[in-house]
């Protein structure tokens, strides 16, 4: 290949790109990125301490090794081991073509052949499951001596030790002059997130994923140290999930016979997830959100499960096409319900926490059902007000928790709620208990149901569609003009979503303790895996840096950064959108206004 006339220099934390002249001493771009800058190419910043040298020491990939693994049990021996294996291979995609082979019949200087790279790894926990009680903090330093750079990683658990493990991904690059790999060679690294929950939504009901398309959404989260994959994978649109108690549920519910998760799938992708330091959370969206799946009851003497399934015209009974909540009233509901809880915690389990839904629940649908009418009449609630179905919405909700509890084999744990009718002024406490729920907020960040959520004592989650909803600013799916959220949220957007700002704003307080974190949602109306990883990424990883580092500035002082781990992502196989031409990462801080 011809040689480049440019080479770098760092210059007051940027990379100044000049022509090499044979007088200055200039890096290629890989180094200048490594080692420019407080917090050289780290994404998410660290939190408590960064220090990196300036300078690298060249090796090659089979001279990485994990030298020592100190772990107090087998299951978290094996997963770090596994997490390592990630490790590798994340490095070998440095090189191009993503092999981490250097040219055949190239010839490399002795000190880059002999130098090494030893990592060792302690653990001192021997937990090998997320919660929110989990640490995730970590402890990295490099140092060298003469040929042997040593590397070492101290964490309390399996997530911490894989944390430091992506983190020292980002601390070696490709060297272009030599075509090998570098490392910085000092570092000291001190970390752990500022929330325990930190999340992406996908929904594969309104259009199907494969479990590849998903594998990868999970290999970008791990990249970014999100922690929590929250599957919406059942509405009215369709049921793709494949339960051996219930079969009719994908028979009638399925797009195709080959757009279905069958259990081996989930639970391939449960520990897939895991050994990236993510949960795989479920979500069973009811009683409203279900439909298609649910028409088989009739035919086997069950009556009907679910209402206004498919009704028409949909505006009077549902949010969007196709309609149908759960017959509530219907006592087989409950049986059904049940084997699907039972289920769902075999597959997903052990749980640590359960999405119910429980939001866009249309009254009307409910009140213009025969069966459900009669009910009303034969309880006293006649009159059928709004608080009279919201009534009835909330034993449904309380009996839902029990029996995902008795699915849990008698373990309560927690269960998220979207914000609904439920959650309304005056409501959250008079219906729902604060704890055993905790509230996912999809309003905007200026909701004034914010502060009596909080004052209340609740737990939150953020995802303000204002802010952290992917799918916003394109064009309507139904009738024209653009859809309902926008406009599109840009990754500065998401970036400068502080779930801090949003509670002082309207508390005067942090309340640190109630907020647990936040989740960017893609609703996939208008999405399927030929564009998910566009619409998820690079604006996914805006939200991992808010919702691990929680930054005091904006967005400004991460441009740099978030435009190099755009590129990272990409270098691993994640079709992530483009930021900027190349010349702007080439000319750091020029592309400005």
């Amino acid at each position: 290949s011809l040689p480049s006339p440019w080479g770098w220099s760092c210059v007051e934390g940027k990379c100044v790109r000049e022509e090499q002249d044979g007088i200055k001493n200039l890096m290629g771009l890989n180094k200048c990125k490594l080692t420019c800058g407080e917090f050289g190419p780290l994404w998410p910043k660290p939190t408590v301490l960064t220090t990196i040298s300036k300078e690298t020491l060249v090796f090659l990939l089979p001279q990485l090794v994990l030298h020592k693994l100190t772990t107090p049990a087998d299951e978290s021996d094996d997963l770090t081991r596994k997490a390592f294996d990630i490790f590798l291979n994340n490095v070998a995609a440095k090189f191009p073509g993503g092999e981490g082979k250097p040219d055949q019949g190239r010839a490399h200087a002795p000190e880059v052949l002999n130098q090494r790279v030893e990592v060792e790894v302690t653990v001192s926990s021997a937990a090998a499951r997320l919660t929110l009680e989990t640490s995730e903090k970590y402890t990295l330093g490099i140092t060298t001596t003469e040929s042997v750079t040593h590397v070492t990683i101290l964490a309390v658990n399996f997530f911490g030790a894989r944390h430091a493990l992506e983190t020292l991904s980002q601390l070696i690059e490709y060297e272009e002059y030599a075509d090998a790999l570098q490392i910085v060679n000092t570092a000291a690294v001190v970390d752990s997130p500022a929330f325990s929950y930190r999340g992406i939504l996908l929904d594969t009901s309104r259009n199907f994923f494969s479990v590849k398309s998903i594998e990868r959404t999970l290999d970008a989260m791990a990249a970014n140290k999100l922690n929590t994959f929250h599957w919406h994978i059942t509405d009215s649109h369709s049921f793709p999930l494949y339960l051996e108690s219930l079969p009719q549920m994908v028979y009638y519910g399925a797009y195709t016979p080959r757009q279905i998760y069958y259990p081996k799938d989930i639970r391939n992708l449960v520990e897939y997830g895991r050994v990236r330091g993510i949960r795989v959370l479920p979500e069973f969206d009811a009683p409203a959100h279900v439909g298609n799946g649910w028409q088989w009851g009739e035919k086997e003497g069950m009556g009907k499960l679910a209402v206004c399934v498919n009704q028409e015209p949909w505006q009077s009974f549902c949010v969007e096409p196709p309609c149908g909540q759960l017959n509530i009233v219907n006592d087989r509901v409950y049986d059904v319900l049940g084997q699907i809880y039972k289920e769902m915690a075999d597959l997903f389990g052990p749980l640590d926490m359960f999405h119910y839904g429980g939001d866009e629940v249309n009254l009307n649908c409910w009140n213009t059902t025969e069966e459900i009418v009669t009910y009303m009449d034969k309880v006293g609630k006649g009159q059928r007000t709004e608080e009279d179905f919201y009534d009835l919405w909330s034993q449904f909700q309380s009996r839902a928790y029990g029996l995902m509890t008795i699915a849990n084999k008698g373990k309560h744990i927690p269960g998220i709620l979207w914000t609904s009718h439920l959650t309304e002024k005056g409501h959250t406490a008079k219906y729902l208990d604060k704890n055993q729920y905790i509230i996912q907020i999809w309003s905007t960040g200026t909701d004034p149901l914010i502060k009596e959520l909080l004052e209340g004592g609740f737990s939150v989650i953020f995802s303000n569609y204002d802010a952290w909803y992917l799918d916003c600013g394109y064009g309507a799916w139904v009738g024209e003009g653009n859809n309902w959220c926008s406009p599109y949220k840009g990754w500065q957007t998401v970036y400068d979503n502080s779930p801090t700002a949003m509670a002082k704003n309207l508390t005067g307080k942090a309340h640190d303790a109630s907020i647990l974190g936040g989740e960017a949602a893609l609703w996939s109306e208008q999405v399927d895996e030929t564009s998910l990883d566009s619409k998820l990424w690079p604006r996914g990883q805006a939200l991992a840096e808010r919702l691990w580092t929680n930054p005091e500035h904006n967005w400004e002082s991460a441009e740099l950064r978030m435009v190099h781990q755009r590129q990272r992502l990409v270098q691993r196989g994640i079709e992530a959108d483009r930021l900027q031409p190349q010349w702007c990462h080439q000319n750091e801080g020029l592309c400005y206004l």
